[in-house]
């Protein structure tokens, strides 16, 4: 066919197709002639609203508070070219009253000022249930209309909260009608033409750590099996280079935070099925401090790292990208401590830090009572803690009245000491509002119901059940005690299984337990509906809302006060029972 007789439409065509195939060859040529690409990722997880940071330390040393972190990220990719900020998750909750107290707005509008580009969905964002969650990410008044936005504000402003300038992710949740996903999977940067992904996992555990009823409706999918349906979507978009942040971690034995001795975990067993195309995965949850190389499904090495908790650390990872391929050929991880001394904080971030502390102080220095020593929570839920049991203690006065013979508490509902030294401008063992708030930031109400003793027996041996992903032993109100043979050196999974509660151990007020009997039983709220996977108290009879959680607390330590840690020896450990 000559030329002459070639349609102008398939001529076009032609030559539209012949001028792509020499540009993309151009391109091609380009990136084959030009060094690689590189980009720095600058991560944190686990904030939990800890913008201040003046109490907070690592190794000894003051480290955090979100404007100390806004200087460091800046500094460790000053001299990059192409850099971006994301975080892990937990952004929020269980935070101090700062930003509590106004539903952690203030924390979103830092984060704001931060340029933080996305996040992952953290278990913890979902503590007031995803509605919440949808305005952080979208903005609006809060239902109760007393966040910072909506008090006192005027007709034309009322509500204006912007949310979240960065995309909450979360690619293994979906709504269990729809099938789809309620917050986005990922977000693709580009550099140079070069797309990186960015994939958001929550851990499939969290409907065990949230009220059941804030994620009703919705399915926490596996963690590698979802990031495994999203890979050939990626790829059709041109993406060669995945980094996951997972909302999921693990432990090291000892070292520093630079080091990866041992590491064991729910993050372990993910990144052992992760597809190869992921190229590096950043962790939270655990609050754990590790930099490491793992082997994913066939065995390629990629790093694995955490940044501890609170914006006390930062961690770069810095990718070198094939610009013909689009492939990671290279990844540098390395873990920074967010130190105070001799830092220049950032000034915007530090203006909105003190525009909530101001607004928060008037509430957050109120003494509400003492302490005449420390008291603690144990940094390992396995083991009694003097300040889980006085909460418990706390809950079983103040629901007495509703014929309550016990109280128990969550270990992983303390989130704070009370310590005998003193503040700034405070007497030593003088214990204020904000501090009590630190302890038990949920707001849960208390619930006290009936069980039978056989269902209170089983209730106990739910804490090392097959349903727990690991032992969490509950706070015991004084006049509770029992013994068991859990043996806290083997491994968890070979433990579950068998009771593990001495027969005749149990004792209320001096008298053993009638498995007959009913006894009326105070727990909080999310343990209630079931939370922490103790679903035997869903069946709970009779049951009586009370005043909430830190109003008890407050109430024991103002009855109390100077309060002395409670004697330990409520929960025993023995070789075996018998």
């Amino acid at each position: 066919m000559t030329a002459r007789h070639v349609r102008p439409v398939a001529l076009a065509a032609a030559l539209a197709f012949t001028a792509a195939c020499l540009v993309a060859a151009a391109i091609g040529l380009a990136r084959a002639g030009r060094p690689p690409l590189t980009v720095t990722v600058v991560a944190f997880n686990d904030l939990h609203g800890q913008l201040d940071g003046a109490d907070l330390r690592w190794d000894g040393a003051p480290a955090g508070g979100i404007a100390f972190l806004a200087a460091h990220a800046q500094a460790l990719a000053r001299d990059e070219r192409h850099r971006v900020l994301v975080s892990v998750g937990d952004n929020v909750g269980a935070s101090p009253l700062a930003s509590g107290l106004f539903h952690d707005e203030p924390t979103i509008e830092a984060l704001n000022a931060l340029g933080l580009a996305a996040s992952a969905t953290g278990n913890h964002e979902f503590d007031e249930g995803l509605g919440e969650l949808l305005r952080l990410q979208g903005g609006g008044c809060h239902p109760a209309e007393a966040a910072h936005t909506c008090r006192g504000a005027s007709a034309a402003t009322a509500g204006h909260f912007e949310g979240a300038r960065f995309a909450y992710l979360a690619a293994n949740v979906t709504d269990t009608g729809t099938g789809r996903r309620p917050l986005q999977g990922y977000v693709i940067r580009e550099y140079e033409g070069v797309a990186v992904a960015f994939v958001g996992i929550v851990a499939a555990t969290t409907p065990s750590m949230v009220v059941p009823s804030a994620v009703a409706g919705l399915r926490f999918g596996d963690e590698a099996e979802a990031v495994d349906r999203l890979v050939p979507e990626l790829r059709k978009q041109g993406v060669e280079a995945i980094v996951l942040l997972l909302h999921e971690g693990g432990a090291t034995r000892g070292g520093g935070i630079g080091e990866c001795r041992d590491f064991s975990g729910a993050a372990a067993e993910i990144v052992a099925r992760l597809d190869d195309e992921v190229d590096a995965v950043l962790t939270g949850h655990t609050h754990g401090a590790y930099n490491c190389r793992l082997r994913s499904r066939a065995g390629r090495a990629i790093p694995v790292t955490g940044a501890g908790s609170y914006g006390r650390l930062l961690t770069t990872l810095r990718l070198t990208l094939d610009r013909r391929t689009r492939d990671v050929v290279a990844a540098e991880t390395r873990n920074h401590v967010v130190a105070r001394e001799g830092v220049t904080p950032d000034p915007g971030l530090t203006r909105i830090v003190e525009r909530y502390r101001d607004l928060a102080r008037p509430i957050v220095a109120r003494a509400v009572g003492s302490v005449a020593a420390d008291l603690r929570t144990s940094r390992d839920p396995r083991r009694e803690a003097p300040l889980g049991d006085a909460i418990a203690d706390a809950q079983l006065a103040a629901t007495r009245g509703a014929g309550a013979v016990v109280a128990f508490m969550n270990a992983d509902g303390v989130r704070a000491d009370l310590l005998h030294a003193p503040a700034a401008d405070e007497e030593p063992g003088v214990v204020t509002y904000g501090e009590a708030f630190a302890v038990q930031p949920f707001g849960n109400p208390l619930v006290t119901l009936t069980l039978r003793g056989r269902e209170l027996l089983a209730l106990l041996e739910q804490q090392w059940g097959a349903s727990q992903p690991y032992l969490r032993l509950l706070r015991v109100s004084q006049g509770f005690s029992y013994t068991h043979d859990f043996d806290f050196d083997a491994p968890f999974a070979a433990e579950r299984g068998r009771p593990h509660v001495c027969p005749g151990s149990v004792r209320i007020d001096g008298r053993p337990l009638d498995l007959d009997a009913a006894y009326r039983v105070t727990v909080n709220g999310f343990l209630a509906e079931g939370g922490g996977d103790f679903g035997l108290l869903r069946e709970g009879r009779e049951r009586v809302v009370g005043a909430s959680d830190l109003a008890a607390l407050e109430a024991w330590l103002a009855a109390r006060s100077p309060l002395a840690p409670p004697a330990p020896g409520r929960v025993r450990r023995v070789g075996r029972c018998g």
